[in-house]
């Protein structure tokens, strides 16, 4: 079956995920952080035994917290069948409710939001929200969207078609540029993404890259990991949430510029920038609390 406009709506069964200290410390490597950026302090970040102070997790980890959550059946599993190898990340979003703890257990729910004809392609939005386990409150929630080429012309709806968070006709306020590891795809899969597109270059040669990408979750938390450094002073309680569209694969071993124009209301609109000044995450949004 392809895919299933009539999925609108679906919700999902809740799923259970879980992480510990570790996982966080993984994550914070495989999105570039170190001992100390150029903004920002990072120890507290990718140790867990900095003197005096508790070990703190980036906000962007909540995209990987529940990758790996099992239980029930998802609500993608209702939107229909497809060729795995034409889908394609196209926005992520996430909303912060409280800061993420070095150890966790969250049960997941994800509805499908939307469900959009391209016609080169279809376009499925989710929102998956995630409540620690004995907590009736919720942590997180994310919303995403894929992009599957050639499963539009299904004559639906062809969805929204104003862009949020339009970076405005000047220089941006802040620019921070990190350099990217030639093995960082390799790194950032150890967090729970094996997607072969991102190692194996048969498999990225099936989409025409000249060798495996960078995860996309990976470049939006090189991004996130730059926001937190240069708005909200590195400390994940006055991080509120971020999203974005991404708009060009980035290759391992390319710099990644993040150029931000804060609003000046605890907002900001961002974008990513790679090697070549093409824009590779576009129409970002940031809210925090400065």
């Amino acid at each position: 079956m392809p895919v299933n406009p009539d999925a609108v709506g679906a919700r999902g069964e809740a799923r259970r995920a879980s992480w510990n200290a570790d996982d966080c410390l993984l994550y914070a490597l495989g999105i570039g952080a170190g001992v100390e950026d150029p903004v920002g302090y990072e120890l507290e970040f990718t140790t867990e035994n900095t003197a005096g102070v508790d070990q703190k997790v980036f906000p962007t980890f909540a995209v990987m917290a529940g990758f790996t959550a099992r239980g029930g059946k998802s609500a993608m599993s209702q939107a229909g069948t497809w060729d795995n190898r034409m889908l394609v990340h196209g926005e992520q979003g996430v909303n912060l409710f409280k800061p993420l703890p070095t150890n966790g257990e969250v049960d997941t729910v994800d509805e499908i939001t939307g469900i959009y004809d391209k016609g080169k392609g279809a376009v499925v939005a989710t929102k998956t929200t995630a409540t620690l386990v004995g907590d009736s409150e919720p942590l997180y929630e994310l919303m995403s969207s894929v992009f599957i080429v050639g499963e539009g012309g299904f004559g639906g709806d062809r969805g929204p078609s104003e862009r949020p968070n339009v970076a405005p006709d000047r220089g941006p306020d802040y620019e921070v540029t990190y350099q990217t590891r030639p093995d960082q795809a390799l790194l950032y899969r150890l967090c729970g993404d094996r997607n072969p597109l991102h190692s194996d270059k048969q498999f990225s040669d099936v989409g025409g890259f000249p060798k495996p990408i960078l995860h996309g979750l990976c470049t939006y938390g090189f991004t996130g990991r730059a926001l937190l450094h240069t708005l909200c002073g590195s400390e994940p309680e006055n991080f509120s949430g971020m999203e974005g569209r991404f708009s060009s694969p980035v290759l391992p071993g390319e710099a990644l510029t993040v150029r931000v124009w804060d609003n000046g209301d605890g907002s900001a609109v961002f974008q990513t920038c790679g090697d070549d000044g093409r824009v590779v995450i576009d129409n970002g949004g940031v809210r925090f609390v400065s």
